[in-house]
């Protein structure tokens, strides 16, 4: 369709072959850079919904309820809130930067949609060097961190600017050296390589490939949740100490584009870690040569499932990151950079040895392989149902108070915890 239209704005204007050309590939990529757009959007609003409703749960309060069933439109409302507030500049900010600081925030985020694989053939562009790319163009987030603090002429937002820098130049090396345990184990820098490296199975992912590369997921998620500044690493806007942080003078549309970046960010965390270690858009028991052959309506079904594949499994690990940020506290300056130079880059530096040397001496489908696999299984197993009795254990501690009174108590409140 975006072909078509660009063929026809070529032929009524006339244009010549060499300019008319570069049309069709234009209103594609303008085609692509929309949809991912009306993506972002449409993620980020419910998520906002999602994430206040689940810190309500960990609170032991309700959350948004008023507007629409459950409140599940309230994202609407705020949205057209902020869209009705004034655009407020502070006089004494540096204009230019104050006012483009908030789309190159954004920008950086969203270019990174480029690369990631939605289903086995929902990408933009498969490049050789996808995930080089995606490390790079990341860095444009920190120039619009820095450009809102510097441009804002306030101190607390320059602070924010000044941490959020330190904090990405830190995080980025076991970010970095964690994924490229991933590379060694898969032999490619392209996102669709490294999911068509792996199977449908859990067993085929690289989650479980082997001890190292388990332990190298988590690493890979702790930094990225660091790099993308969401608790318990969100220092460059901690309230309690900044106020907001870099985006403090910010109002209206364009502190909305900060929130776009924020919660439409977490779906690049969830995703990098789903193609990188949980098998991607791969559906269990199908091979992705039976998808590539596949045509007309078969086709066309094969990746709607691989995107709900692929879309499953990074919702469950935004829910993750939603809980972490809910539960655990903020950490001090000294801390977080403790966290980053004493424990995850030494842990990303030898895992991403070891994981090397077992793709040097353990060859895949041998005896040995399936051992570690089977240690890795273990492992996740054992993590999983430590984590469901714990939270068992705190939702029943929890409700304790209210089962004392219940029946008890002629002031108890109707209301009932969940």
């Amino acid at each position: 369709m975006l072909r078509l239209i660009a063929q026809r704005l070529q032929s009524w204007l006339n244009l010549p072959g060499e300019t008319g050309a570069v049309l069709p590939a234009l209103a594609v990529m303008l085609g692509a850079a929309l949809l991912a757009f009306v993506f972002i959007a449409f993620f980020a609003g419910p998520v906002t919904w999602w994430e206040r409703r689940v810190a309500g749960r960990v609170m032991s309060r309700i959350g948004p309820n008023r507007v629409g069933p459950q409140g599940v439109l309230q994202w609407l409302a705020d949205g057209l809130k902020s869209f009705l507030k004034e655009d407020i500049v502070p006089a004494a900010a540096d204009r230019p930067l104050f006012l483009f600081a908030p789309y190159l925030f954004f920008g950086g985020y969203m270019a990174t949609f480029v690369v990631l694989p939605f289903g086995a053939h929902l990408v933009a562009t498969d490049l050789s060097v996808g995930l080089l790319y995606l490390i790079a163009i990341s860095g444009l987030v920190v120039v619009g961190i820095l450009m809102a603090g510097w441009g804002s002429n306030n101190k607390w937002a320059l602070f924010g600017g000044i941490r959020s820098a330190a904090q990405l130049v830190s995080y980025e090396i076991p970010s970095a050296f964690s994924l490229l345990a991933v590379v060694l184990a898969t032999g490619t820098l392209s996102m669709q390589g490294i999911v068509r490296a792996q199977g449908g199975w859990p067993w085929e992912w690289l989650l479980f490939r082997n001890p190292l590369l388990f332990g190298m997921f988590f690493v890979s998620f702790a930094a990225s949740l660091a790099e993308n500044n969401r608790t318990p690493f969100d220092l460059p806007e901690g309230e309690s100490e900044l106020v907001a942080g870099y985006h403090v003078e910010y109002s209206g549309m364009r502190f909305l584009w900060f929130m776009f970046a924020e919660w439409g960010n977490l779906w690049v965390i969830a995703s990098l870690a789903t193609v990188g270690f949980l098998g991607g858009w791969q559906i269990p028991g199908v091979r992705p040569e039976v998808i590539d052959q596949s045509t007309g309506w078969a086709f066309a079904g094969w990746q709607a499932l691989s995107f709900l594949v692929f879309a499953g499994k990074a919702s469950m690990l935004v829910l993750f990151a939603i809980q972490i940020r809910w539960t655990l506290p903020r950490l001090r300056v000294d801390q977080m950079m403790i966290v980053c130079w004493k424990y995850l880059v030494p842990l990303a530096l030898l895992g991403s040895a070891g994981v090397l040397v077992l793709v040097a001496l353990v060859p895949e489908g041998s005896p040995v392989d399936w051992f570690l696999r089977a240690v890795s299984l273990g492992l996740g197993l054992w993590l999983i149902i430590a984590y469901v009795r714990k939270a068992r254990a705190a939702y029943l501690a929890d409700r304790e108070p209210y089962r004392r009174l219940e029946g008890k108590d002629p002031w108890y409140p109707p209301y009932r915890l969940p």
